[in-house]
């Protein structure tokens, strides 16, 4: 974090601004950035110590000089259209692997160049048959990834737009209409690569294969289409190096940044708000012209003295290790350097994962935990202190799926250490040695491991339910009425971030085209707000 952060900002506030952002996470400040350099008065209100929200970087181990991304860790649909409009000093490196998921005594590696993934295929299918099949349906996604990516940045398109603009109506079904398991048994016949084709589709999303809602579709169209390519980048120096140097734009383009102050309401007539904030010290009180909100749309609702639309629930288990060596792999075809630099699967066969979700969804642990690890440090060490460098020192951060919020309410703690306990044997089943001989010590004589679950993220970063999205994602268009995805009363507007009132606008993840780490909602909410 950025020297300024560190404490509550205790000046003076003035009495009006031109905008007033809530919420000093990447969007928010993104928002700020953009109106900032347009000429607008702009004030931050962030409630935490320090800018960044989820996307941060800290050091969670004591006396520990390793800086983790913490929350959010990887970066795909970061527009470079943002970087290079707001001249941010910062920048992503490409993964050497794509992803490795062992099975038995072998696995499947993707990456690392085609004929060797080629092979990976063969050595696990029997066949070329599973790899023509991968290659043709990554080439339809990667088709409709570059036609669909850059509308992100667009005004908001109708559906009709949208399906023109995709010109494939193959691949448009397969995305938009049809459940993606539909898709996946159709393209694919091996257990394994079903899986790994599924991951993507259930990352910070509790849905089957074949919810016919299509909430895994969203989920997968989202991880697929990012910078025209669906590739996920490693930020250097960590997820705090993009939100540092978002804060710094909009401090150089004139925004007023203030930490340790929480807006508690808003109240407009649509054409001027009041914007009440508390800090330390006490309360205080600022108009605007225009309010954006980098909050959730339930907190946006408490905010206006509003209904709140119903409860989201997040459904994943984060955890951040630090350990003194990579572990060595019952599958001795493939270094661990290699194997944990990608995206390394855990019991997410298509088997596993339907199993995984039926006894969450009925309120059971999942017997065998799906999760997916990779190492941040491998391809950026550069978050790592000298010495932990220079001793070999890795970090590793797990993302598990299909643990809804619900099953950790009776008991949050005890629950969260039997999960943590049964992912970590699902990982040892692959491995040479324990994961918990390789964790580092903290200056406490404590394993370097911390894990989150979704109550633990509604907590610390108030994320409804501790949904990463902020509520369920949606189709990146609006129907013909303009108001897609929206909440009973709202209406999307021509960005996507509109609310019922039209001076106050929603430019956080619960925006439609937000979630994940984009800065797309602070664009838009942007764009809108300067009736671009």
């Amino acid at each position: 974090m950025t020297a300024p952060d560190l404490l509550p900002d205790a000046r003076p506030v003035s009495r009006s601004y031109d905008a007033v952002v809530v919420g000093g996470g990447h969007n928010g400040l993104v928002a700020a950035a953009y109106l900032a350099r347009a000429g607008c008065s702009v004030l931050v209100l962030e409630r935490l110590g320090s800018t960044g929200g989820a996307a941060v970087s800290t050091r969670p181990f004591a006396g520990v000089d390793a800086r983790l991304s913490r929350y959010s860790y990887l970066v795909s649909l970061l527009p470079e259209k943002i970087v290079r409009d707001l001249g941010l000093r910062f920048a992503v490196r490409k993964r050497s692997i794509s992803s490795y998921t062992p099975k038995g005594d072998g696995g499947l590696l993707v990456g690392g160049g085609t004929d060797r993934t080629r092979a990976s295929f063969a050595e696990l299918t029997g066949s070329d048959r599973e790899h023509e099949a991968w290659q043709a349906f990554y080439e339809r996604t990667a088709r409709a990834a570059r036609r669909i990516f850059p509308t992100l940045t667009e005004p908001l398109p109708t559906r009709a737009a949208l399906r023109a603009r995709v010109d494939d109506a193959d691949t448009w079904r397969m995305l938009f209409e049809e459940p993606l398991g539909v898709t996946v048994e159709r393209e694919f016949a091996d257990d394994l690569v079903r899986g790994v084709v599924l991951t993507d589709a259930l990352i910070g999303t509790f849905a089957d294969a074949h919810d016919p809602t299509l909430l895994q579709n969203r989920c997968f169209l989202y991880h697929v289409i990012g910078g025209g390519t669906g590739d996920w980048d490693v930020p250097v120096g960590g997820m705090g190096a993009l939100t540092d140097a978002l804060a710094d734009a909009a401090r150089a383009a004139g925004a007023d940044i203030r930490t340790g102050h929480e807006a508690t309401r808003i109240e407009t007539d649509g054409q001027r708000a009041a914007i009440t904030f508390r800090t330390a010290d006490g309360e205080g009180t600022v108009e605007a012209d225009r309010v954006l909100v980098n909050a959730s749309p339930r907190d946006l609702a408490a905010l206006l003295g509003d209904t709140p639309p119903p409860a989201p629930e997040g459904a994943q288990l984060k955890v951040n290790m630090l350990l003194t060596r990579l572990p060595k792999l019952r599958d001795r075809s493939v270094d661990p350097h290699e194997a944990f630099a990608g995206t390394f699967h855990i019991a997410e066969g298509y088997g596993q994962l339907a199993t995984a979700h039926a006894e969450a969804a009925a309120g059971r642990l999942p017997s065998a935990p799906p999760s997916e690890i990779y190492c941040h440090s491998l391809t950026d060490p550069t978050i790592l202190g000298p010495e932990l460098a220079a001793t070999g020192h890795h970090t590793l951060t797990l993302f598990g799926l299909h643990t809804p919020a619900r099953l950790f309410a009776a008991d949050n703690e005890g629950t969260r250490a039997a999960l943590l306990a049964a992912t970590l044997e699902q990982l040892d089943a692959h491995l040479d040695e324990p994961i918990a001989d390789c964790l580092a010590l903290d200056a406490d004589g404590r394993p370097c491991i911390e894990a989150k679950t979704p109550l633990d993220l509604e907590r610390e970063l108030r994320l409804p339910g501790g949904h990463i999205f902020h509520r369920d994602l949606s189709f990146p268009y609006a129907a013909e009425d303009a108001s897609a995805g929206a909440d009973a009363g709202e209406s999307a507007g021509r960005w996507g971030v509109g609310t019922r009132h039209a001076n106050v606008l929603l430019c956080g993840a619960g925006a439609i085209r937000g979630g994940g780490v984009s800065g797309v909602p602070g664009h838009n909410a942007a764009m809108a707000a300067l009736g671009r």
